[in-house]
């Protein structure tokens, strides 16, 4: 019995070894899930694996009714359809770890880049400009981080902003008493988080609890001195007031990864909000995360088409 997987947002196809070398799987690329290649070979399909740019939805559920399975090649589900999954008995899987090292990597790349005024003192030196005093930025070292999310992710920005010199906070209501003691971590209420912090970086998933968690409120209540960094999920930020906080000087800078909608809108009011790094979500652009993606989604497919085996689904309660 051959089972037939459709690959699509690029995934990287060299991680993907765990099904493409094995005889019983077909698999399938095609990167554009709009086109009508795509979905003839979704009508097909047993198993789907995507990035973030495609929208799994109940509609596209209904197009393939042999579909097993879905995998998301990274860590967040939120442009998956679960309810609708579930009710047909199709397992989703995530990739939780593989892009780990890559994320942290960037939130890092992010504070420094907003703390020390990179891109735009780049910009102005393309310009032809040499205003060095314009861009006069902070040290991160002996500033507290206020850490909003302490999983995976989060615990290894903590571990990078300690060897940077900095005291770390953390709200995290799941976070474990051991772990925050292993990571050095100290915890407290999210409205200590906004008292304390220089830097505040969020590491949560999507979820209507945390939907808008950093609002017109919350930016108001930070250090004027403060910087926000989110390279979580689109939608935990409220976009309109980061920028409102920005123009107000509410706030001394943010830095962004990820927005509500992607690609971001042209009249987003983000576009024009100083003090604002912006990228088009590059958490886990990395050419090794990329590759562990695709593996690590890959071998949880093959397990459940092979054997049927759902422990691993993020749904594996609502299965039959």
């Amino acid at each position: 019995m051959t089972h037939r997987v459709l690959v699509t947002d690029k995934v990287a196809l060299s991680g993907l070894h765990p099904i493409v070398d094995d005889d019983t799987f077909d698999v399938i690329s095609v990167d554009d899930s709009t086109s009508e290649e795509f979905l003839s070979a979704l009508s097909e399909t047993d198993g789907l694996i995507v990035r973030s740019a495609t929208k799994v939805t109940r509609g596209l559920i209904e197009q393939a009714p042999q579909l097993r399975a879905i995998g998301r090649a990274g860590v967040g589900v939120d442009n998956v359809d679960i309810a609708a999954a579930s009710e047909r008995g199709i397992a989703v899987f995530n990739a939780p770890g593989a892009n780990t090292i890559a994320a942290a990597e960037l939130t890092m790349a992010l504070l420094i880049s907003v703390a020390r005024k990179i891109p735009a003192a780049e910009a102005s030196v393309r310009r032809g400009e040499w205003d060095r005093d314009a861009f006069k930025g902070v040290e991160l070292r002996g500033k507290t981080l206020g850490l909003i999310g302490a999983g995976r992710i989060g615990g290894e920005v903590a571990l990078r902003c300690q060897a940077f010199g900095m005291g770390v906070v953390v709200y995290d209501p799941y976070l474990a008493d051991e772990r925050a003691d292993e990571l050095g971590l100290q915890q407290v209420t999210l409205d200590e988080v906004l008292d304390l912090a220089d830097f505040i970086s969020i590491h949560v998933p999507l979820t209507e609890e945390t939907r808008g968690l950093c609002r017109w409120e919350t930016l108001r209540r930070m250090k004027q001195t403060a910087f926000v960094v989110n390279a979580s999920r689109g939608g935990v930020v409220d976009e309109e007031a980061l920028a409102e906080a920005l123009h107000a000087g509410e706030i001394a800078g943010a830095a962004v990864d990820v927005y509500e909608t992607e690609p971001l809108p042209l009249d987003s009011p983000l576009r024009d909000a100083p003090n604002l790094v912006l990228t088009p979500h590059l958490g886990a652009s990395t050419a090794e995360a990329q590759v562990g993606v695709a593996t690590e989604v890959a071998e949880k497919i093959k397990l459940l088409l092979a054997t049927g085996d759902t422990s691993e689904a993020l749904n594996a309660g609502l299965l039959s």
